[in-house]
């Protein structure tokens, strides 16, 4: 009787820490929701790497509104080379940034930045 009292104590004491451990999943819209949409109509895209410290840092300049920008990940698993795309593409760095009259900006880039490029209006 005591064991299946302790199994059954042990079942809830783990599942309350799963559950306290696991992240909360934000689902509210972002703040710049409108922009990123505007972004994307506009024919703007981003190069970049998984493994970018830069990438990283441009993705969550956007917060929640990231899920909106057209993104194309070069790197190949592992760090194992680049995808055949950003190769035809001509991406040597990363992030790049490319506009629907064909410029590019490499490296991170302000929200300000972008929304000059694209003519999209920052909220």
């Amino acid at each position: 009787m005591k064991t299946k009292t302790y199994v059954i104590l042990g079942v809830i004491v783990v599942g309350l820490l799963v559950i306290l451990s696991t992240p909360i999943i934000d689902l509210s819209p972002g703040k710049y929701d409108e922009f990123a949409k505007c972004v994307t109509e506009s024919g703007a895209m981003m190069y970049g790497a998984y493994w970018c410290p830069h990438c990283i840092e441009q993705k969550e300049s956007f917060g929640n509104s990231w899920k909106y920008i057209v993104y194309k990940e070069c790197s190949l698993p592992n760090r194992g080379g680049q995808t055949e795309e950003c190769q035809e593409a001509g991406i040597e760095s990363y992030p790049t940034w490319e506009f629907s009259d064909g410029s590019r900006e490499q490296g991170f880039v302000s929200l300000s930045r972008i929304a000059e490029l694209t003519g999209c209006e920052l909220p």
